[in-house]
């Protein structure tokens, strides 16, 4: 399995998120999302893929 997590390595949730992944040999491709952020058209997509509206992943 491999699986791409949008990282901010200053949040402790993603730190153990990202540790958590490759603790289980899980192979991880990591986007620091605040140096490269994803364009609209990836955002379309990840939505997409999500099945949800963006206001349904806001905090």
């Amino acid at each position: 399995m491999s699986v791409t997590i949008y990282h901010n390595p200053r949040c402790s949730k993603s730190r153990q998120t990202l540790q958590l992944l490759t603790g289980r040999g899980i192979e991880t491709r990591v986007v620091e999302y605040l140096k490269t952020p994803p364009s609209y058209k990836e955002l379309q997509r990840i939505m997409s893929l999500l099945k949800k509206q963006p206001r349904e992943l806001m905090r």
